[in-house]
């Protein structure tokens, strides 16, 4: 199956490693239930960066290392869904839900970069929007 371009559609054929990239962005969000930073540290990039908008649409950005410990003291009632998952190679994204059962109207959608490195895959960048600003990706 191609596009009108003749490329191939992506599919669990032109993925070959979804597994393995949906097991490290697992990582993430099992941080936040379990409280575990060593997990945080396991999927992210040491120099990852953070870019999101909140509710109102206001921008925030900074390094992802510097969230791990108030990420793991939060909530452990997190819950994760991937939306999709694309694969060129040694590039990757995943589309994922990150819903808080215990305050749904504190979830997110997060578009999350990640690049193999020495045959192992780490999300290198973090891009997310509050779910009330997410359109038909919202919880």
């Amino acid at each position: 199956m191609a596009d009108e371009t003749n490329r191939p559609l992506m599919t669990a054929d032109n993925t070959p490693d979804h597994d393995e990239i949906v097991r490290v962005v697992q990582l993430y969000y099992d941080g936040f239930g379990k409280g575990d930073v060593d997990r945080f540290t396991e999927a992210f990039l040491e120099d990852a960066w953070i870019f999101y908008t909140d509710a109102e649409g206001v921008l925030h950005n900074g390094r992802l290392t510097e969230r791990f410990e108030g990420w793991a003291s939060g909530s452990a009632t997190s819950q994760g869904r991937v939306i999709a998952v694309t694969q060129a190679g040694d590039l990757a994204s995943v589309l994922l839900e990150l819903t808080d059962l215990a305050d749904p109207s504190d979830s997110w959608v997060d578009v999350h970069a990640l690049l193999r490195i020495d045959g192992v895959w780490k999300i290198t960048n973090k891009t997310s929007t509050h779910s009330s600003r997410a359109a038909w990706a919202k919880a």
